[in-house]
Order: structure tokens, then sequence, then C-alpha cells
């Protein structure tokens, strides 16, 4: 083609003028089929490039709320697209859930408590899911109370009936906290509620206390009118419960395969944590968007309280997002020996894989 333009181009004379003009109009046309090629390989680059990116199933604890805002965040702020990944979430419909799904390898990461994992590793010592980034650096396992009910410290329980669904995880943590404070348990009255009807018995005075995750419980008990003045929280974490809380989980296998994938994945969330604690109000919004019954006051609550009592602990301001420190954690799976008769105790490096971990610099509380 080059050549049949300079051959054209170089014509002289007369007829080499008027030849040279049909060979602009031919010069043009080709410059214009070229250019119309470039622009189809654009198209197809782009088209490929977008296909390219790394599917990621990832599953929540539970439904679109307020806690759940850093995950949307990235996907809403294009953060996990711009690791070159096409993130999908899900929600989910109970504490063991998320662990089967990343288990099963239905899902590739998800969200979950970290106590929960440790007992079903002991279950199930073939499939080795590891933790890889702890959010919640405090649990929310929670016994809330009212003072009306006369429920103001833990000792209180005692001659005290405690609505207590039996696969709460809160619940599953009620041997260590009675240890911890000294409750005489044969004198708690425990009944097992439905996870429906725990707040509105206690709303009603037909419980004294529940068990129940401090952000759902208490919002729950002030939507449903109950004077805020009157609703005790009883943090576990601040009575002797010194576990971990939930965590993002990966399933081995995608680990082993696409490591990259789940580092990037991580990176994105970590942009989207450092988002919602920047701008909490901005961000429920990825939550009430994708939850039609959900409240934007009531989310941005939610999130709040977790952000305050779950997320931004003095550890995490001392040594940064996502990670824990083993001894802890070891210490953590020795108290959960009291709720739990292990078959071969874990160690924490057993359960917490840091490798996948954005760096120390980016970690760090801004």
């Amino acid at each position: 083609m080059g050549a049949a333009l300079a051959g054209v181009h170089c014509a002289g004379g007369e007829e080499g003028r008027v030849d040279m003009g049909v060979g602009a109009s031919f010069a043009d046309a080709v410059l214009r089929v070229a250019a119309g090629m470039s622009a189809g390989l654009l198209v197809v680059f782009s088209v490929t490039a977008a296909t390219a990116q790394t599917p990621v199933k990832f599953t929540l604890d539970g439904k679109f709320e307020g806690p759940a805002a850093p995950f949307v965040v990235a996907i809403d702020k294009g953060y996990y697209r711009a690791e070159g990944l096409d993130v999908t979430i899900d929600i989910s419909g109970g504490l063991l859930e998320p662990i089967n799904r990343i288990a099963s390898g239905a899902y590739d990461i998800g969200f979950g408590d970290i106590n929960a994992l440790i007992k079903f590793r002991d279950q199930n010592p073939s499939v080795p899911i590891k933790a890889i980034f702890m959010v919640y650096n405090k649990p929310a396992f929670s016994i809330v109370g009212r003072k009306s009910r006369g429920v103001t410290k833990p000792k209180d329980l005692e001659g005290k009936k405690l609505g207590a669904p039996a696969p709460d995880g809160s619940y599953a943590q009620w041997p260590i906290f009675v240890q911890a404070n000294g409750i005489d348990v044969s004198k708690v009255t425990i009944e097992n509620v439905g996870f429906p009807v725990r707040e509105p018995m206690l709303a009603a005075g037909q419980v004294d206390a529940i068990t129940g995750l401090s952000f759902s419980s208490f919002i729950n008990l002030k939507d449903r009118g109950v004077p805020v003045d009157d609703i005790v929280v009883m943090l576990m974490s601040n009575y002797g419960v010194d576990l971990y809380g939930n965590a993002i989980m990966v399933n081995p296998k995608f680990a082993a395969e696409k490591p990259e994938a789940v580092k990037a994945f991580l990176r994105a969330f970590l942009r989207g944590l450092k988002e919602t604690i920047k701008n909490p109000a901005g961000a429920v919004n990825s939550v009430v968007k994708r939850n039609d019954a959900a409240k934007k006051e009531v989310e941005l609550e939610r999130l709040n309280m977790a952000i305050r009592d779950n997320i931004l602990t003095p550890e995490v301001r001392e040594n940064g997002f996502g990670g824990v420190v083993l001894s802890r954690l070891d210490a953590a799976i020795d108290q959960i020996a009291l709720t739990h008769q292990f078959k071969s105790k874990p160690k924490a490096a057993d359960i917490f894989d840091a490798s996948f971990l954005p760096t120390v610099a980016a970690s760090r509380v801004n």
C-alpha cells in the first residue's frame, strides 16, 4: 500500500497533476479505511479488556445493612474493577451459611464470624478455609437488656429471663461471658426464641434481656419505640470475652489458583473501608439502594456503631487494618474451648493467613 501511494505522489506533468488529485482521493480513502480498522480494533481491545476481568463471587453474612457498606462502596466507586475484578455480592441467611458457601466452592470469598470458622475447621479438617482480613477487631456479640427490667450489668441477669436464639452467634459465647463475669447460670432462665421475635419480646417485656449483635439489637429496639435510656448494651468484648469478630475468608482452591486476585480484592476492599469511615453518610447510600426495606437514618446509625465499637479499635489504630495479633487469637481459641470440645485445637496461624494483606503503609489508619 505504501509503495502504491508513493508511485501516485511521484507522478509529474499535467497528467501527473490530474493523477495526483485522484491519488490523493485514493489515499484519503485508504486512510479512512485504516482509521476505521483502528477504531474497530480499539473496540475489540476494549471488549477484550472488559471481559478479561477476573470474576469473584462474594457472600455477606446477612442482609444489605449499614455495616456492609465497605463491600458495596468498593463496587459503586469502581475499586474492584480498577483492580481487574468483576465482583458480585450476595446476601445470606445466617451465621454458618457464608462459611458453608465458601467451603463448597460456590463462593470464592466471603464475610463471616472467625469464631464460627474456628469450630468449622475443627469439624471439617479437610477444608482448610482461612480468614485473610480481620474487619471486626472486636465482635458485636452482646447481651442487650433494659434498665426497667432490672438489667444494667452482667450479674443482674441472675433471676432474669434471657431470650436467646439457639443458632445465635452471641449466644454461642454465653458460657465464656458467664465464666468471665461470675454469673450463676443456674439462676438464669434461657428461653429459645426465634430471630424475628427476639427484640419484640424484649420490647414487650416478655424477656428481660436478649443475646444479639450490638448494632442490630440496639437499633431494632430503638426502632420499636423502646427509649434509648432504657436500653443497656453489654458488649461482650468489654466484659472479658476477648474474641475477634467477623473477617474476610477465602476458598482455599481459589486462593491457590488466583492469589493475585485475592490480594487485589483486599486492596479494593480496604479502599472501600477507608472511604466508608471517611464518609459514612455517603457510604450508606450504597446499602440502602440495594435494600428496599432499609431506612437511611437507621442503617447510618448501625454503620456508625460498627465503626466505633468493632472496626476502629485501639488495636487497629495502632497496628492498622486487617491483621490480627497471633497471641490474642491463640488466647481467643483457648476461650472458645470453653464452648466447644476440640478434636484438635488449632493454632492462630492455622486459622489466619496474613500473606494476602495490603502493605503496612496502605493499611495504616489515616
